[in-house]
C-alpha cells in the first residue's frame, strides 16, 4: 500500500454569532427591558483518528477546512444556535504541527482519537447582559469573536512492528513481497520504492504482525541526501530493525562491502536519532544465492566477525525466498516474549501495588 506521508491545510473555526439588542415588546407591557440574546459559539476543528486510513493523498484535493458559524442571537432571549464543528479524518500515526511556530500539536496514535485544532468563537453577549439600575435600556451588545486560525503539517509515521532498512536495491521490496500480500513496484535499479509500502505477515491464524519497506538510505541521508531522510522517522515507531545487507554488491551496483554498507547505515541513524541505533536490529544478509552454496556461511560469518556483530543475523535470498520464512517466525517469537515479558511486568507491579496498599492499611490501623 502506498502513501503520502506528508500535507499542510488550512483550518478555520467558526466565528461566534453576534449578540442581540432586543426589548420585550408585549401588549400591556410598553416599556419592557431589554431582552437581547446571546450569539451562538462557533463550530471548533477537530481531527480524528481512524485506523482505516493510511494516507494524507486526500488532502492534496482539499486543503482548507471551515467550521460553521454561530447564529446571531434574537430578541425574547433567544440564543443564537451553535455551529457545527468539522471533523477531518486522519491516519492512526499523524503527526500535527503549527506551521507558523513549528510547535508539534498532537501525536495522534490512538484509533478515535481526537485532536482540537482550532477552537470556534465565543458568541457575543446580548443586550441583557448590560441593564443597570441606571441604565434600563441599554442598546448594547457585544459581536461574537473571531474563530482560530491555523495552517498545519500533517506528517505521517508508520506503526509498524518490524522496519526494513538499508541501502538501495539491497531487497528489502523482494522481501515484503515474498512474505506478505504487499506488492511493492520491484526492478534492478536504485530507488525502485519512493514511497513506503505496509505489509502484513500472518504467522497463523489471529497471529500476524505489520512490515513497513522504507525507500533506501544513502551516506548523507540524515542531513538531506536522497530518498531517505524524510522516511527515517517511520522507523522510530517499530518494535524491531530488519537491516538487509546486499552480500554481493558487486552484482547490485553497490560499491561498499557489506560490512561498510553496516556502518555507514548505522552512522545515518545515529545522527537522525540515536535512539534509533538502540532498537534491536537484525541483520539480513540478503542476495546469498550470488555466492558459492559451499562459501557463503563462511563469508557471512567473516562479515560478522569484522563487524563484532553480537545480535541475531541471518543468510537469506529474498527472490528465491530462502530462508525468508524462518526469519518471519523469529520476529513473531520475539514479540510474543516481549508481550510476555510486558504482562510479567505488569503482574508484577500490579502485586506490588497491592502489598503496598495493604502496608499503608495496616500502618493506619495500628496508628
Amino acid at each position: 500500500m502506498k502513501l503520502v506521508d506528508e500535507a499542510e491545510i488550512q483550518v478555520s473555526a467558526g466565528n461566534g454569532g453576534n449578540g442581540c439588542v432586543g426589548f420585550r415588546r408585549e401588549k400591556y407591557i410598553p416599556l419592557g427591558g431589554p431582552d437581547g440574546g446571546d450569539g451562538g459559539a462557533g463550530g471548533s476543528v477537530w481531527l480524528e483518528a481512524d485506523e482505516n486510513l493510511n494516507t494524507l493523498v486526500d488532502f492534496r484535493h482539499q486543503r482548507r477546512f471551515r467550521a460553521q458559524r454561530g447564529e446571531d442571537g434574537r430578541g425574547r432571549q433567544m440564543y443564537g444556535k451553535g455551529g457545527e464543528d468539522t471533523v477531518i479524518t486522519v491516519p492512526v500515526g499523524t503527526v500535527v504541527v503549527n506551521v507558523e511556530t513549528d510547535e508539534v500539536i498532537g501525536d495522534m496514535i490512538t484509533h478515535g482519537e481526537r485532536l482540537l485544532v482550532a477552537q470556534g468563537g465565543k458568541g457575543g453577549l446580548g443586550n441583557m447582559h448590560f441593564k443597570t439600575s441606571v441604565n434600563r435600556a441599554p442598546r448594547k451588545a457585544l459581536p461574537g469573536l473571531p474563530g482560530e486560525e491555523r495552517e498545519l503539517k500533517l506528517e505521517l509515521k508508520l506503526l509498524a512492528d518490524v522496519g526494513l532498512l538499508g541501502f538501495p536495491n539491497a531487497g528489502k521490496s523482494t522481501l515484503i513481497r515474498a512474505v506478505s500480500a504487499a506488492t511493492p513496484k520491484v526492478a534492478d535499479y536504485p530507488f525502485t520504492t519512493l514511497y513506503p509500502n505496509l505489509g502484513v505477515v500472518s504467522v497463523e491464524k489471529y497471529r500476524s504482525f505489520v512490515i513497513a519497506d522504507i525507500p533506501g538510505l544513502i551516506e548523507g541521508a540524515a542531513d538531506g541526501a536522497g530518498l531517505g531522510a524524510q522516511f527515517l522517522r517511520h522507523l522510530q515507531r517499530t518494535r524491531l530493525l530488519l537491516h538487509l545487507v546486499d552480500v554481493a554488491p558487486m552484482e547490485g551496483g553497490v560499491e561498499m562491502s557489506p560490512a561498510d554498507q553496516v556502518r555507514a547505515i548505522e552512522r545515518e541513524l545515529e545522527k537522525h536519532d540515536p535512539e534509533l541505533l538502540a532498537k534491536p536490529r537484525w541483520l539480513v544478509f540478503n542476495k546469498s544465492d550470488l555466492l558459492p552454496e559451499d562459501e557463503r556461511e563462511k563469508l557471512v560469518q567473516d562479515i560478522v566477525d569484522e563487524l563484532g556483530w553480537q545480535d541475531r543475523w541471518f543468510l537469506a535470498s529474498a527472490i528465491g525466498r530462502e530462508g525468508t520464512w524462518p526469519i518471519m517466525l523469529e520476529i513473531m517469537a520475539f514479540f510474543d516474549r516481549q508481550k510476555a515479558d510486558a504482562q510479567e511486568a505488569a503482574s508484577e507491579a500490579a502485586a506490588q501495588a497491592r502489598a503496598d496498599a495493604d502496608a499503608a492499611r495496616r500502618d493506619a490501623e495500628q496508628g
